[in-house]
C-alpha cells in the first residue's frame, strides 16, 4: 500500500517544484529583459513637424541613447491634430519599448480638455519616463503699444472693452492656454487669433497686425533682441538667464503666474518597469552631458530631469492645472 500512497505525493511535489522554478525563472526574466534591452532598433515618436521647438530635446537625447546603449534610437516624426496623430501611434504601440514618444506638453495635459474626441488617455494609456526640458514663456507685444509693463497691458486692455486680439501658434498651444490663464486671473476680454504655428503668428505681431502673444524664449529672442518687439514678462518661477531685466509675472504684480513650454519622454502604458527605469536613468546620463547642457543654454531651457515617480505627480499636477483653465475660459477646438 505505501508504495500506491508515496506515487501520487511525489507527484504533488513533483508539481509543486516545477511551479516554484517557473516563477523563479519568471521573476529573474525581468532584470534581464531590462538588462538586454534594447537589442535592436528603438523608434522615437515625435508628433510635431520635423525642425520644429519638440526636435530640441528629441534629438540630441537620441543621439545620447544610440552611443550609450548601442542601439539606434531613430526620430519619426508623425505631425497632425495638436499632436494627438503621433502620440495615438504611440499609446497602441506594443509595450515592450521599442516604440517611445517625446513631446511637448499640449497632447499630454492640453489637448484631453479641449477635443472631444482623443485617439488616447494619455493618463492611461502612457508611462512616464522623465520630463527632458522645460521652457519659459515671454509675452511681447508690437513697440507700437502704449505700453510698458504688465500693469499697463491689463490697464489697456481692459479699456479695449473686449476689442483687444492676440495672437497665438495655434489651438490648445501653451502659447494660446497660457493667455487664456492670464485672462482668467486679470479678469481680461480678448480675442484668440490662432495661428498654424510661431513663426506666422510672431510675423503678423512684428508688422504691428496683432499687438500682442506669448511664444518661448526660442523662438522669440532674436526680435525682442532686435527690438521689434517689447518684452512685458517670463512666465518662470525665476527670471531667464537670457532676459535678466525682464521680470516674472510674480515681479510684475501676478503673484502664483506660472507656465512652461516642457517636453518629456514617455514609452507605451504597460511597458515593464525595468525599461522604463532604466531609459530614465539612461535619459538623465544624456541630460547632464556637456553636449545636452549646451543646449539647455542656448535656449533658455532649464533642466528638469526628474524619476519615474515624480514625473508621473507632474503630468498628472498639469494635467489638472490646464483642465481647470479649459473649463474658466471655455477654451475647445472642437
Amino acid at each position: 500500500m505505501k508504495p500506491a500512497l508515496a506515487e501520487p505525493r511525489r507527484a504533488l511535489l513533483r508539481a509543486a517544484l516545477t511551479a516554484a522554478f517557473g516563477a523563479t525563472l519568471a521573476v529573474a526574466a525581468l532584470p534581464a529583459q531590462a538588462q538586454d534591452y534594447p537589442s535592436k532598433s528603438v523608434t522615437v515618436v515625435v508628433p510635431w513637424p520635423a525642425g520644429g521647438p519638440s526636435d530640441i530635446a528629441a534629438r540630441p537625447l537620441a543621439k545620447g541613447l544610440n552611443e550609450n546603449l548601442g542601439q539606434p534610437f531613430v526620430i519619426d516624426n508623425r505631425a497632425g491634430a495638436s499632436g494627438n496623430i503621433g502620440s495615438g501611434i504611440v499609446a497602441r504601440a506594443k509595450p515592450d519599448g521599442y516604440t517611445l514618444l517625446i513631446t511637448s506638453s499640449s497632447p499630454i495635459v492640453i489637448n484631453p480638455s479641449i477635443y472631444k474626441k482623443m485617439p488616447l488617455d494619455p493618463m492611461k494609456d502612457l508611462a512616464p519616463i522623465t520630463n527632458l526640458l522645460r521652457v519659459p514663456l515671454v509675452l511681447v507685444v508690437n513697440p507700437s503699444l502704449p505700453v510698458n509693463d504688465l500693469q499697463e497691458l491689463i490697464a489697456h486692455i481692459k479699456a479695449e472693452g473686449g476689442k483687444f486680439q492676440y495672437a497665438s501658434s495655434g489651438n490648445g498651444t501653451p502659447q494660446h492656454m497660457t493667455t487664456e490663464l492670464m485672462k482668467t486671473q486679470a479678469g481680461l476680454e480678448m480675442i484668440h487669433v490662432p495661428y498654424k504655428g510661431s513663426a506666422p503668428a510672431i510675423t503678423d505681431v512684428l508688422g504691428g497686425h496683432l499687438p500682442m502673444m506669448f511664444d518661448s524664449t526660442i523662438a522669440i529672442m532674436p526680435h525682442i533682441t532686435s527690438g521689434k518687439v517689447k518684452a512685458i514678462a517670463v512666465t518662470g518661477a525665476q527670471r531667464s538667464p537670457l532676459l535678466p531685466d525682464v521680470p516674472t509675472f510674480s515681479e510684475a504684480g501676478m503673484p502664483g503666474f506660472e507656465s512652461y513650454a516642457w517636453y518629456g519622454f514617455f514609452a507605451p502604458a504597460g511597458t515593464p518597469k525595468e525599461i522604463v527605469e532604466k531609459l530614465n536613468a539612461e535619459a538623465q546620463k544624456v541630460m547632464k552631458s556637456p553636449e545636452y547642457q549646451r543646449v539647455l543654454a542656448d535656449t533658455g531651457s532649464e533642466y528638469v530631469g526628474t524619476s519615474v515617480e515624480e514625473f508621473a505627480q507632474f503630468v498628472e499636477a498639469e494635467t489638472a492645472k490646464w483642465s481647470k483653465v479649459a473649463k474658466e475660459s471655455g477654451a475647445t477646438v472642437d
